[in-house]
């Protein structure tokens, strides 16, 4: 049976203070071979080794010469040990930063760094390992074949392939992930978990951005050709796409908030009538009790409501987040539309006098709810010509003075008077 505190799977336990032996038996190897030493020195010797380093301009560290420790006999290392003074375990570095070190990343390509020759800790004083030891020694165990992570660790990898070969280990491959960029006052900033929202999976949760729209979208600036993949398979699911991290950009890709909602409207449009329902009304429940009233109330009403131009060759694109669902629908409930007092906004044409007498020809001469929508353009082209209007717009454009405006005007006072939106559900 398997200890619950010992996690599942064939290469436990994974907790760090149950692996506590392991780690020390890789380090006690390495001590026999004389490639690690017990270190006895205190903070208060390490900042005055800084300081007279700072003085004299040298590099910082504890290397070469001023490894203070690294050269203790045997006798007085168990000495100090059986005095009890506290230690920990160094790597006792061959390194010379004068020599270069070349590496292929998988991401980054071909690149050479200096040797490392710092001797850095790889058991601290509680007998625990530092994250370069436990790395080297878990991902060996463990079967790590690739090991992918942010570029900030780019400037670990000598030390990390320093501990692999001297361990006498082949080394995983690396991979060295770029960090998402935001733009911030003309400038690239890396996407920061304290300044922004949008780095956190709250942030999406609370949006009612679907996971699938966030994880197509992370494929998309992860690989330059997802997005072609996707237009030649726009119904396959993300699983189908191979990720090849040698198609990852080398530098940071930028965060486009725009770039996601747009991405997230696709996906909705691809969702069937119930779907949205459940997915919805699952957002709503925890995030907004009004909507989820409004789903509640009338199921099948609804139902109808979100089923409209979904499954078409161009389906509804007016959802990015479920958040965005009460507003696009909410003018299709009667009780909301009429107890709703708002200013609507009919932007060219604002007289009064003019919108009654467009509204009240529409209703009285045009208006048949059997029109499909070309049928119904066309009787809105009759109507702005009879009214005064150009057909077309280009018409309009080039002879403005000929007319009060366009069909697109015309078109619009209808539809703010319907719907108090003066921008038409966007199609593709």
């Amino acid at each position: 049976m398997i200890n619950e505190n010992e996690g599942k799977g064939a290469y436990g336990p994974y907790k760090q203070s149950q692996r506590k032996e392991i780690y020390q038996a890789f380090a006690k190897k390495l001590i026999e071979e004389k490639k690690a030493y017990p270190c006895f020195c205190k903070g208060e010797d390490l900042e005055k080794m800084r300081e007279k380093q700072e003085d004299a301009k040298l590099r910082p560290g504890y290397y070469g010469a001023w490894a203070a420790c690294r050269n203790l006999g045997l006798d007085e290392v168990e000495k100090k040990i059986k005095n009890g003074e506290e230690y920990i375990i160094r790597f006792k570095s061959e390194g010379d930063p004068e020599r270069k070190i070349k590496h292929h990343d998988v991401i980054k390509g071909n690149i050479d760094f200096p040797e490392n020759d710092q001797d850095i800790v790889i058991i601290k004083s509680d007998g625990l390992p530092t994250y370069h030891f436990a790395h080297v020694v878990d991902d060996y165990l463990m079967r790590t074949t690739h090991v992918i992570r942010g570029d900030e660790w780019l400037s670990s990898l000598p030390v990390h392939l320093q501990l692999f070969y001297a361990l006498g280990i082949k080394p995983p491959k690396y991979a060295h992930i770029a960090p998402i960029m935001k733009e911030e006052d003309g400038a690239k900033r890396k996407l920061s978990k304290r300044k922004d929202p949008e780095a956190a999976v709250e942030y999406y949760a609370k949006e009612g951005i679907p996971s699938d729209a966030a994880k197509e979208y992370l494929l998309n600036i992860a690989n330059s050709n997802f997005e072609m993949w996707r237009k030649q398979n726009k119904t396959a699911g993300l699983d189908e796409f191979e990720l090849q991290l040698n198609k990852m950009s080398v530098s940071g890709a930028l965060f486009d908030m725009v770039k996601l909602l747009d991405i997230s409207k696709t996906v909705i449009s691809r969702y069937t009538k119930e779907e949205v329902y459940d997915l919805a009304y699952a957002w709503a429940s925890e995030y907004d009790q009004d909507l989820k009233k409004l789903l509640e109330d009338d199921k099948e009403y609804t139902l109808k409501v979100l089923g409209i131009e979904r499954g078409n060759e161009k389906p509804r694109k007016d959802i990015a987040k479920w958040s965005d669902i009460k507003e696009n629908i909410e003018y299709m409930y009667d009780n909301r539309f009429l107890n709703k007092q708002v200013e609507y906004e009919y932007q060219n044409i604002n007289d009064k006098e003019e919108i009654r007498k467009i509204v009240e020809t529409y209703l009285s001469e045009y208006f048949n709810i059997s029109d499909d929508k070309q049928t119904w353009f066309n009787k809105i082209k009759d109507l702005s010509e009879g009214m005064g209007y150009a057909r077309e717009v280009k018409e309009y454009k080039q002879n403005p003075e000929n007319y009060k405006g366009h069909v697109g005007d015309v078109s619009t006072v209808i539809r703010v008077s319907l719907t108090r939106k003066s921008k038409h559900t966007r199609y593709v």
